[in-house]
């Protein structure tokens, strides 16, 4: 499932296809954990959205919302939204929770993107 905003495609990663597109990814990866209702979430929704478009072909942006799997949230430790986590070569890299600037995630994201 993808979605279409602001001219980049943010693919949605479910429980079952998280080992393929995030751990065994052959880039660095980005994963927004959100929920619809969460409204601090549409602001980092937005900002993925960008970095999906300017790190096109360096890093790989996904999304996963925690309301259809709860299990994934708890399997990573993620215990409030917006959350976004940092993958690289299989690892947990680091993560923000919160709203953040987009010059925070873009400086995490240089540091993984070559």
């Amino acid at each position: 499932m993808h979605i279409l905003l602001h001219w980049a495609i943010v693919e949605v990663v479910t429980a079952c296809s998280w080992t393929e597109l995030v751990v065994a990814a052959d880039k660095p990866v980005l994963v927004e954990f959100w929920a619809p209702s969460c409204v601090p979430c549409q602001m980092i929704s937005s900002i993925v959205v960008e970095l999906a478009k300017e790190y096109a072909g360096k890093v790989l942006c996904y999304r996963i919302n925690i309301d259809d799997y709860p299990n994934v949230a708890s399997q990573y430790g993620i215990t409030s939204i917006p959350t976004v986590l940092f993958y690289k070569d299989g690892e947990n890299k680091g993560s923000f929770t919160g709203v953040v600037a987009k010059s925070t995630l873009c400086a995490a994201l240089n540091k993984y993107a070559e």
